[in-house]
């Protein structure tokens, strides 16, 4: 079986989580913390990186395997051993994908090449020369218009996308239609953890509404000390990344609650905090004869390795779509694999959807 041909937009933590990964399941041959062994016929060792996008000059003109460990990642490192693969990060666009302040940070910020920006055609013949046929956005939060600028080099390469950003494609419909009409496959929109903030928060809030209790206020306060974190220090970049996060736990309560009822967002970056966040949530709600209740949780997660399980899972059900000639968002993985998908289903519900397809992906192989 040929392995799956990935690109990556943005060689962050979540990249090196990711790329990392791969080499350490073909080494293990484990099944030890992935959502599904196999999807397809296709396992985590599966992935062949081919192409890999970034404007910090500490990894432009890298071989992945090396940019992946290059500051200001700070991820955890499970897999220190990365064989190279031959692959050169090459220059991105910058648009809208830096911040003003992350420049200024020093060494745990931004330090932009100063090599030629990639142009349009560039990129596609960069696609198209690599013969990726899954692209990764891994952009940070606030780049519209740069994830805008490759989700068009993705259309014109037919390369499909896990939009693992809060910046809606699959789930708007005039991008969505755009990515059916061409049979181009995407699962989206701002990837889910596998145990993470919105998960937690989303089954908590389906709990109450099961037991009868009504929600009346909720907040989840998240801080951390990645460049995701720092990145969102611009409360001006943080739009739609509030819209998707609170979207996505409002689509699980019983009764929509009011805005001034629901809080959910990043809260602070805390530089020695690296990639752990730390979570705080909070229900309160009424039980029987109106008593008032309520629940906090605190959870600690190293963020970028949380969200690996749900990329893979999603990249390898953009492969089966590609060999099935589905095009347009992929509505059962979107809704379990993403905050903001062009349909919200229960977690519950969704998973099902995700079964059924690689199901019906494995009867037609059959």
């Amino acid at each position: 079986m040929k392995p799956i041909r990935v690109a990556v937009i943005g060689v962050g933590n979540c990249a090196s989580s990711l790329v990392q990964g791969v080499a350490y399941y073909r080494i293990n041959n484990s099944s030890q913390g992935l959502i599904h062994d196999r999807i397809g016929g296709y396992g985590a060792g599966d992935v062949e990186f081919v192409m890999g996008v970034d404007v910090d000059a500490r990894k432009v003109g890298m071989d992945l395997s090396e940019a992946i460990f290059a500051a200001p990642n700070n991820t955890a490192v499970f897999q220190s051993d990365v064989p190279a693969g031959g692959v050169k990060v090459v220059m991105g666009k910058i648009l809208d994908g830096v911040a003003d302040h992350m420049t200024g940070m020093g060494e745990r910020g931004f330090i932009v090449s100063d090599a030629p920006e990639a142009t349009h055609e560039g990129i596609v013949a960069a696609l198209r020369d690599s013969r990726a046929e899954v692209l990764l956005n891994f952009l940070p939060v606030g780049s519209e218009t740069a994830t805008e600028f490759y989700m068009e080099c993705a259309l014109e390469a037919g390369v499909a996308v896990v939009n693992c950003m809060p910046v809606f494609i699959a789930s708007r419909p005039e991008w969505e239609a755009r990515f059916r009409a061409k049979r181009i496959p995407i699962v989206g929109d701002d990837i889910k953890a596998q145990i993470g903030a919105t998960i937690v928060h989303r089954v908590l809030s389906s709990l109450f509404g099961a037991r009868g209790v009504n929600v009346e206020r909720t907040y989840q306060l998240n801080t951390g000390g990645n460049t995701d974190f720092m990145n969102m220090l611009d409360r001006q970049r943080l739009g739609s990344k509030k819209e998707s996060k609170t979207e996505a736990v409002q689509a699980m309560l019983a009764q929509r609650l009011a805005d001034e009822n629901i809080h959910v967002g990043p809260s602070d970056y805390v530089p020695w905090q690296k990639d752990n966040k730390l979570c705080f949530l909070r229900l309160e709600g009424n039980q029987w004869g109106n008593v008032p209740m309520n629940l906090e949780l605190r959870l600690s997660v190293e963020d970028s390795p949380n969200s690996a399980a749900c990329v893979m899972d999603a990249i390898r059900c953009c492969k089966i779509a590609l060999d099935r000639g589905d095009g347009g968002a992929l509505i059962g993985p979107s809704a379990y694999f993403c905050k903001h998908p062009p349909q919200q289903f229960s977690d519950d519900v969704a998973s099902q959807m995700v079964d059924e397809y690689i199901a019906d992906q494995a009867m037609a192989a059959e």
